[in-house]
């Protein structure tokens, strides 16, 4: 099943796609795609409708995050070995954990913008984690019993901001825009191995970035399990799981996005997204 959230900013409405891979509104069975939605039973009551009783959208609206404003938005940093490399770092002995605002959130082809100073604005992409239940002190066995699905996501990142400011990696990572999630949520049933998924990134057409999951040095469970030794995931969060290599910064000589150019992105299963650099 595929969920998704459609129309202006601020004002989304809950879909689904159909087999044939048609919009049907959902504002009639639930509020929003939200940590509420999300809980095994919610979708056992959605996976159970009859799609077609449901509203065709029509058009193309704009797609907005797949999943409304979360509790926590985390980021998992130097999770593909070849990436770490390129950044000059060594590979990490545990997960490298850091945030993004949830004001960094917006929908999968929005414009991204260029903050205002910024001379190292670079791409990601990742595979999200979106958890569908409570999860405290959970076994890695367990640990995809907690997971409602996964989507796509460009973890936009301000390199200068991020590693040459002092302090933590937040405000490299947290801007405005900076954390487009979606086109859709696809449930963790329609994936056989998560650990085995196709990404890619090109900037203006040239492929920057190539990879698959199956290379991440923490997977999925294990991220999952280790998280919540030391937080409770909720409903409704998002895990960004690193990025394979192929970034900017890691290019010879290092190449950031300007004003105008274009990013497409995607992952198998889990849709594209598309965005314009914008100054802000």
């Amino acid at each position: 099943m595929k969920l998704l959230r459609y129309g202006p900013i601020g004002s989304e409405r809950p879909a689904c796609l159909d087999a044939e891979g048609q919009m049907r509104d959902l504002s009639g069975v639930v509020a929003d795609i939200n940590g509420e939605s999300l809980s095994p039973e919610s979708l056992a009551r959605l996976a159970a409708l009859d799609l077609t009783d449901l509203p065709v959208v029509e058009g193309a609206p704009r797609l907005g995050s797949a999943i409304a404003r979360p509790g926590k938005f985390l980021c998992v940093g130097l999770n593909y070995a070849d990436h770490a490399k390129e950044t000059g770092k060594e590979p990490p002995t545990e997960p490298i954990l850091f945030a993004k605002a949830s004001n960094a959130i917006c929908g999968p082809n929005d414009d991204v913008e260029i903050p205002r100073t910024s001379e190292k604005t670079d791409w990601e992409v990742e595979l999200g984690i979106v958890i569908g239940s409570r999860a405290k002190y959970v076994s890695e066995a367990e640990a995809l019993e907690y997971v409602a699905g996964y989507a796509l996501v460009n973890d936009v990142s301000e390199r200068a901001f991020q590693s040459e400011r002092g302090g933590q990696w937040v405000k490299g990572k947290s801007h405005d825009t900076f954390g487009p999630v979606g086109p859709w949520m696809v449930t963790k049933d329609e994936f056989d191995d998560i650990q085995n998924i196709d990404l890619w990134l090109d900037v203006d057409g040239e492929r920057r970035q190539t990879g698959n999951t199956k290379t991440m040095i923490f997977g999925v469970a294990h991220l999952v399990h280790y998280i919540s030794q030391f937080m409770t995931l909720e409903p409704g969060d998002i895990i960004a799981t690193g990025t394979p290599p192929g970034v900017g910064l890691g290019m010879k000589p290092p190449t950031f996005l300007r004003a105008g150019q274009v990013v497409t992105l995607g992952a198998d299963g889990l849709g594209e997204q598309r965005q314009r650099m914008v100054q802000a």
